[in-house]
């Protein structure tokens, strides 16, 4: 979604702009994957609270053109709870799953909720961005031996795909230091799992 949207107007008064965005995105037809809310991390002087934002939140969820894949990514570690989850799950939006610095991991989440809020799920290995770029400037090659964290999300991967879900995937260059030998990663160890021979090719899953 355009940060004027998740950014700058923060849901309010962007009925034109989302309006383009989603008649452009048409565009795509069948080809079309999850639109993402990306939304920062905020400080206490623009939401107070999660509640603050969920009042922000749902209003405008109620007003959302159907039909359409939606997925919402909070970077605010403690909003990630019952009440955020919940109300994604009411609207069929599914709740971004991110590997990043200061947010649960992948184990703390199944633990503690369960993270899959629509018809499908959606994974973004973002990273430390700052801690990368303080190793590369260039995106070439794997800085980061990332090996263990995907033995553990292969296995989380496994756990969501029993619940007959897509799995949409991204990977960022600060992941590791270049996005395509993370999937090329992720791949390697699908295949060495039991039954791993058949790498999934749904929509957005690395095949």
């Amino acid at each position: 979604m355009p940060q004027v949207i998740t950014h700058e107007k923060l849901l309010v008064d962007c009925a034109e702009e989302l309006a383009a965005f989603l008649k452009a995105m048409d565009e795509l037809g069948d080809r079309l994957g999850p639109l993402l809310f990306q939304f920062p991390y905020f400080k206490r002087d623009v939401f107070p609270s999660l509640d603050s934002f969920l009042e922000r939140l749902r209003p405008f969820l109620a007003r959302l053109p159907g039909g359409k894949p939606y997925a919402l990514e909070v970077r605010n570690r403690s909003w990630v709870s019952s009440p955020l989850l919940d109300l994604l799950r009411g609207h069929g939006i599914a709740y971004a799953i991110i590997d990043h610095p200061w947010m649960p991991t992948i184990e703390d989440l199944l633990k503690k909720h369960d993270p899959v809020t629509a018809e499908f799920a959606y994974v973004r290995w973002l990273g430390d961005r700052k801690g990368i770029e303080e190793r590369a400037k260039t995106w070439e090659k794997l800085i980061v031996d990332r090996t263990a964290e995907m033995e553990r999300w292969v296995s989380a991967l496994t756990r969501l795909l029993e619940r007959d879900i897509h799995i949409y995937g991204f990977f960022n260059n600060h992941y590791a230091g270049h996005a395509p030998g993370s999937i090329a990663l992720l791949r390697e160890i699908w295949r060495k799992r039991p039954g791993g021979d058949q790498v999934p090719t749904a929509p957005g899953f690395p095949g």
